[in-house]
């Protein structure tokens, strides 16, 4: 049975395959009624890690929330540790938890029958974050059959649900999904069932958990305790009393009311959006490569911005965006749960829809030179550069070494300025001998580079997978020499 899973940073939301249909997985809480998702939780029982509404009922000081975030970190490996009250857990073993907990409430849909996933990911993710996410669900017992960026998903809901929207004048569409902790946003064309990203870009952390954290600040700041020190377990009480009263704001909201230890604190309205709509500004100022010089959508061939994600149901975000652009700003009926439709559809065999995505980020190498007393910078892989018919982007070079070592650190980047690289992230570093005496050196570290005539032939190849993930491979045939690396190994 094939399913489309959003792992969010509060909330995970599925979908499955049903004869043309997509419907959302419903799954019991611990009180056996039914919900439309599964909190993104975990906590200790004892030594070992419980996830989704087991660990929410148990409200302990171990209750961790957000670990979604952990994954934009740059240098985030599956052994960062991840905070559990007083205790750390690897990350790697935090998410296998929650992939278990997932996994297992859909083996009760899908019974016998085994359990084929399609997981979303942040179209900005790096990586690490790809492959920490692929190795906890097939760890989990699912059989992953890929990963898609989310805007890229919600927009194939976008075309089940709006089909009739676009045409040959407006064939394109921007995604904006704001989560609980990513924004995204996509630029899309659209031919029938066939997708094709333009430009997509994103903020690796910004989403609701940042709304949550200004209204807390204003309770606070209402009560005269603005400079209070919380401890931990008191300060996620006070998020999550923030998060419940933001969730239940409506259009027609004048006031905000948190509970405080005993006390009721009376937050306006107009004081949360004024603090609230910096956020969103950021999004907006985000956009403006998607939609070029214009303000407006008038003279585009852009069909609407689609609204999608936990946190576009907070009222000002939409008015913020038709103040700006109009009508063709559209919410998703399903702000949650858009992803997970689109993911089931790129699952469905005989959904027919194709998508053809762009690459996020850049790759680069530092390389050593001058004999080890300079380092340069050296572009690989474009932002933007599109994937071949299988998905895969490759790119080879061949050249004569001038040194008897090869020190590479490969790089994420999300832009160059100047020739230099902007937001990177450490994608893997690579030692290799250039020099027969250094091919059975144990420690290369400690080798002294020096520059040498008449170096061998050196094949470097980057490959990123149809999931985002890149591998980076170094040959010296002439050696016998070959060092592959990926997503922060070394």
């Amino acid at each position: 049975m094939r399913f489309g899973i959003d792992f969010g940073t509060t909330r995970t939301v599925v979908a499955t395959v049903d004869r043309g249909n997509y419907p959302v997985v419903t799954m019991t809480d611990t009180a056996g009624d039914p919900q439309d998702h599964l909190p993104s939780v975990v906590a200790l029982e004892g030594d070992r890690i419980v996830a989704g509404w087991r660990a929410l009922e148990r409200d302990n000081p171990t209750l961790t929330r957000s670990v979604k975030r952990l994954l934009t970190a740059p240098d985030v490996t599956a052994e960062t540790p991840v905070r559990l009250g007083e205790q750390t857990r690897p990350l790697g073993e935090v998410l296998a938890a929650l992939a278990v907990e997932v996994v297992d409430t859909l083996r009760e849909v899908a019974g016998d029958d085994a359990i084929e996933v399609v997981l979303g990911v942040p179209a900005n993710a790096l990586s690490a974050q790809r492959l920490l996410t692929l190795d906890a669900f097939t760890r989990a017992g699912a059989t992953v059959l890929g990963l898609v960026n989310e805007p890229s998903a919600a927009a194939f809901e976008y075309t089940h649900r709006h089909a009739r929207t676009l045409n040959t004048k407006r064939s394109s569409i921007i995604v904006y999904d704001l989560g609980g902790g990513t924004f995204d946003a996509t630029l899309m064309r659209i031919d029938a069932h066939r997708h094709d990203v333009i430009t997509s870009l994103g903020i690796s952390r910004l989403g609701g958990d940042d709304f949550d954290e200004v209204l807390a600040d204003l309770a606070l700041a209402a009560t005269g305790r603005g400079d209070d020190v919380f401890g931990a377990r008191a300060r996620r009480r006070l998020l999550d009393e923030a998060r419940t009263a933001k969730e239940q704001l409506r259009p027609q909201s004048r006031r905000i009311i948190l509970e405080l230890g005993d006390d009721d604190v009376i937050v306006p309205v107009t004081d949360f959006h004024d603090d609230a709509t910096p956020l969103i500004e950021r999004t907006l100022a985000a956009l403006r490569p998607l939609i070029g010089d214009s303000e407006t959508l008038t003279d585009t061939d852009i069909a609407g911005i689609y609204l999608v994600g936990g946190a576009t149901a907070l009222p000002l975000v939409p008015r913020l965006l038709r103040e700006r652009f109009g009508r063709r700003v559209h919410r998703s009926p399903l702000p949650t749960a858009s992803t997970a439709v689109g993911l089931a559809i790129a699952a469905d065999p005989d959904s027919d829809y194709a998508l053809n995505d762009r690459l996020t980020r850049g790759i680069g190498v530092f390389r050593e030179s001058d004999s080890g007393a300079a380092v340069s910078f050296d572009p690989l892989v474009a932002p933007g550069a599109p994937a071949g018919d299988d998905g895969t982007i490759t790119v080879t070079r061949r050249y004569r070494a001038a040194h008897n070592l090869g020190w590479f650190r490969f790089v994420e980047y999300a832009a160059t300025a100047d020739g230099e690289p902007g937001d990177l992230a450490p994608l893997a570093e690579v030692l290799v001998p250039f020099a027969a005496d250094l091919a059975n050196v144990a420690d290369l570290s400690q080798v002294t580079v020096e520059r040498r005539e008449n170096g061998p032939e050196v094949i470097e190849t980057v490959t990123v997978d149809a999931d985002g993930i890149t591998t980076i491979t170094v040959e010296v045939p002439e050696l016998d020499v070959q060092v592959q690396a990926s997503a922060g190994e070394g």
